[in-house]
């Protein structure tokens, strides 16, 4: 079987996925208290709705989207405001928030099932805005301007990522195992919005059954749709690389997919726009993988956005003594979290709890080109990061910094432990102020 990839870098860490690929998904009791953050997508935060004291239904606006770029939130439950204050999430971001405390008893208000199929694209773009869709991969970019194709631009390939190559993350391939149909839906509803010549699902083939499973789907609803196996490698999610890998066309410096004539959507963000467009629901809930060699019993949950990370290591069965690093998201991208308290986001596809692993120290730069061989942007990282240490941040910037997409590739196979990838982005932020 021909496996495809991106060619240029690239690592290849342990999976570990073997923690949690044969946990069936869970529905998390709803917690007694939400902390839903106005800023949990790219773009502008929304503008909070509620005051301390209000009552909100379950699937309700309590943020209006502030901006073209941007996001209405929505009441993950049915309870009462708390209180509406600034929180700090995973990423490190700062943003108002609203505390809900959550009714004992909570409604179902989205079982009506609506004809999507009948409505233009232009209904369906604006159901999607309004239900508060956004890239579920991390990225967390409004889906519905990810779908408005500009005035005189054609959409040639529209790709879904089923790749998820970040170790010990299953939460897509949970949902490909499980919701294979409306994966499906919700991809054709994104294809009816979009007119693609072609839609492609890359997987990993780690991931073979889900493949399989898919197209056997595929077949039976007569989709067109290709499933594209893919070897592994990280970071194949990306949408730059799994563009190269799936239909072989590089996006340039500066650029878009869509100035490629592509469109990237995550798997899950496909099963959002399948149960918005179907049933009318809101952006509220997500699955998460609770995984690493430090929790009790590792899991995947669908959990209401807002949920903390607390409440979520509890529901795993709590964390070992050996506990070193609470991650938000995956090892190689994800966000070391101090406060077990922070909430969950449209963004959080895991929650990981690591033992110490690697040594602390750092070296000096031994020049051995590893960063360079490997990274999967062509760029050279010893020398971006050489710049930024001594203040030559234009230097940096000359050098692509701003290309970087802080993959880690780079650390991950330093042999002197250099923080790279926390000096690019004090590279980037201090590079934009310096202009």
């Amino acid at each position: 079987m021909k496996l495809a990839t991106f060619k240029r870098g690239g690592v290849h860490p342990a999976d570990r996925k073997e923690l949690s690929k044969d946990k069936a998904i869970e529905r998390l009791p709803m917690p007694s208290e939400l902390i839903v953050s106005m800023s949990q997508h790219l773009g502008a935060p929304a503008t909070p709705l509620k005051k301390k004291g209000d009552t909100v239904r379950k699937g309700e606006v309590i943020g209006s989207a502030s901006s073209y770029v941007s996001a209405d939130v929505h009441s993950p439950a049915d309870g009462v405001v708390t209180d509406v204050r600034k929180v700090r999430v995973a990423s490190g971001a700062v943003a108002d928030a609203i505390v809900i405390k959550c009714d004992e008893e909570q409604s179902n208000p989205f079982t009506e099932s609506y004809d999507w199929r009948s409505e233009s694209s232009e209904e369906l773009l604006k159901l999607i805005r309004a239900m508060g869709i956004v890239g579920m991969g991390g990225a967390t970019f409004p889906t519905d301007v990810k779908l408005t194709v500009p005035m005189g631009k054609k959409v040639d390939a529209l790709v879904i990522n089923g790749v998820e190559c970040e170790p010990y993350l299953t939460s897509d391939y949970r949902l490909m195992m499980e919701h294979p149909e409306e994966l499906l839906e919700g991809t054709m509803a994104a294809a009816k919005i979009l007119n693609p010549d072609q839609i492609i699902i890359g997987i990993e083939a780690n991931k073979l059954d889900a493949a399989a499973l898919l197209e056997e789907k595929i077949s039976a609803n007569g989709y067109p749709i290709r499933v594209q196996r893919l070897m592994m490698k990280y970071p194949q999610g990306d949408e730059k690389q799994l563009l190269k890998a799936t239909i072989g066309k590089e996006v340039p410096s500066g650029k878009l997919p869509l100035d490629v004539g592509a469109v990237v959507c995550n798997a899950s963000t496909a099963f959002a726009i399948y149960e918005a467009v179907r049933f009318h629901k809101p952006l509220i809930e997500r699955i998460c993988t609770i995984s690493g060699e430090s929790v009790n019993n590792p899991k995947n949950v669908i959990a209401p956005i807002g949920t903390k990370f607390s409440d979520l290591i509890a529901y795993a069965g709590g964390a070992k003594d050996d506990l070193v690093s609470l991650i938000g998201g995956g090892p190689m991208m994800g966000f070391a979290v101090a406060d077990p308290d922070i909430p969950m986001v449209k963004g959080s596809g895991g929650v990981l709890m690591l033992p110490k692993m690697l040594d602390d120290v750092s070296f000096p730069c031994v020049l051995c080109g590893k960063c360079v061989q490997h990274c999967p942007m062509g760029l050279q990282p010893n020398k971006m990061f050489r710049n930024i240490k001594y203040g030559n941040y234009q230097a940096a910037m000359d050098l692509g910094l701003m290309d970087c997409k802080e993959c880690g590739c780079c650390a991950y196979t330093c042999p002197s432990h250099l923080p790279l990838v926390q000096g690019f982005k004090l590279g980037k932020k201090l590079g934009r102020k310096k202009k």
